[in-house]
């Protein structure tokens, strides 16, 4: 069987589907790997045949702070998946013409695989490395009245900016075709149900495969003291005030510690370093958590995932709101508490209650157990496998509204844009925003039972 993926240049999101890649190749197959070449080395250690991407990829001339936009400006990072579907288009269309693939398997963020495969028909599957996104889970994302206006705003730049993709035969009718995995979708990921949100609301085209762990490089021993782990991940983790803040909380204390500051971080900047603490640019993240008793962590998916494989509790640090929807659901589970703050007083009591608090060891060690029941990359081949082999599946159970339900929903979106207009009037923007949001979430949920109708009746 002859398998593409696609993936985007980052650890977080290429480093869960190396295991998978292995499988594969271990059952006979073979893999054509399309990423960058800062991942070159990892990939081809699996096996796959690596295709670099640099050259189509306009991100690759993007300046530093066009890179911080990337995920929270919709309407640019929209662009940018254009440009690049457009970069990429002639010369990927030719690869999979060339390549004939049974199944094209793409990051969730590397859109243009689910585009191109949408295209030319190949079977299709998800590969997503943060917490599967639906209207159920996306309570955990905790997006503002803020950002949910400026959304609305960008929505005709946006529309704008896909004209280019239709004109070239794909199929998008809006932004939601790009970055939204409906129930029909096949996907693979990288959790369990029981650490998912809402995992009752997916099909069965969803497979829960756990977290898919590197293997330890160099072995830690385990201290007689506790061990506190630091790290903000492998991107945004500048941050020299707050690692002071974490050294000067810690220095007097019974454990030991070991920061992991980012390549770009001045450790010298630090000052003097506490004989108890151990700071470099990079660790092995492996070795460091299984000998670990509390991680305080930026709650990326894949780190959060790994401590909480080996059953570590976390002080829950997030930056971004993907990263909060991951410390919302570790701190309901009961495995993690909040840092209040990055003063020195926040994180030293916030270590203290993981460290001497028995309970969220328990509730860490409780959702290893879950991770531990699922397949692994074994489940996720298992996955590719029978999409590539049976690409024709029923679709997801879609339930059917009733016209009274409908004329109700249409009722109330009219009744709640009549409230706006009044308060409008009256010059409430806050409470402005948030009928907003409302009408918004209903006006959703119209379109969306139209289409049941719409597909019961075609059916039909």
């Amino acid at each position: 069987m002859k398998i593409a993926f696609f993936c985007i240049p980052a650890h977080g999101h290429t480093n869960p589907t190396l295991g998978v890649v292995r499988e594969l190749i271990a059952r006979g197959h073979e893999v054509w790997y399309y990423s960058y070449e800062l991942m070159r080395a990892k990939i081809e250690s699996t096996g796959a045949h690596f295709v670099p991407c640099d050259a189509y990829d306009p991100q690759m001339t993007l300046s530093e702070e066009d890179g911080a936009r990337i995920g929270k400006d919709l309407a640019f990072s929209t662009r940018l998946i254009v440009e690049l579907t457009l970069a990429l288009d002639d010369a990927i269309l030719a690869d999979m013409k060339r390549l004939q693939p049974d199944v094209i398997v793409a990051d969730s963020m590397a859109f243009w695989g689910k585009l191109i495969a949408g295209k030319l028909g190949v079977p299709f599957v998800s590969s997503t490395t943060t917490f599967a996104f639906n209207k159920e889970s996306a309570r955990v994302m905790q997006q503002s009245p803020k950002s949910l206006f400026a959304m609305l705003l960008s929505l005709p730049k946006i529309n704008k900016s896909l004209r280019p993709l239709r004109e070239k035969g794909y199929a998008v009718k809006s932004v939601l075709d790009i970055i939204q995995n409906d129930n029909d979708t096949d996907t693979v990921v990288y959790t369990s149900p029981e650490f998912q949100p809402c995992a009752e609301s997916f099909s069965d085209h969803y497979a829960f495969v756990g977290p898919i762990l590197r293997g330890v490089e160099q072995p830690l021993e385990k201290s007689e003291q506790p061990t506190v782990y630091i790290s903000l991940g492998t991107v945004d983790n500048r941050h020299p005030d707050f690692y002071r803040s974490c050294l000067a909380a810690l220095a007097d204390r019974p454990c030991r510690v070991i920061l992991s500051a980012g390549e770009s971080t001045n450790i010298a900047a630090l000052g003097q370093i506490p004989a108890n603490c151990t700071v470099a640019p990079r660790v092995d993240q492996m070795a460091v958590l299984s000998v670990c008793d509390a991680f305080l962590t930026h709650c990326g998916m894949n780190s959060a995932g790994e401590a909480l494989f080996y059953g570590v509790p976390l002080i829950l640090f997030p930056q971004t709101p993907e990263q909060h929807g991951v410390a919302n659901r570790a701190a309901e589970l009961g495995a993690g508490v909040f840092l209040e703050s990055g003063d020195s007083a926040a994180i030293r009591a916030a270590v203290d209650t993981v460290l001497h608090d028995g309970s969220y060891r328990a509730a860490a060690q409780r959702i290893a157990e879950s991770f531990r029941r699922c397949g692994g990359a074994k489940a996720a081949a298992d996955k590719i496998e029978s999409v590539a082999n049976d690409p024709v599946r029923p679709p997801a159970h879609h339930p059917v509204m009733t016209a009274l339900q409908l004329a109700q929903a249409v009722v109330g979106t009219i009744a709640v844009a009549l409230l706006i207009a009044a308060v409008f009037a009256r010059g409430s923007a806050r409470l402005t925003l948030l009928l907003l949001g409302a009408v918004l979430g209903a006006g959703s949920n119209v379109l969306k039972l139209l289409d049941v109708r719409k597909r019961k009746r075609k059916n039909a």
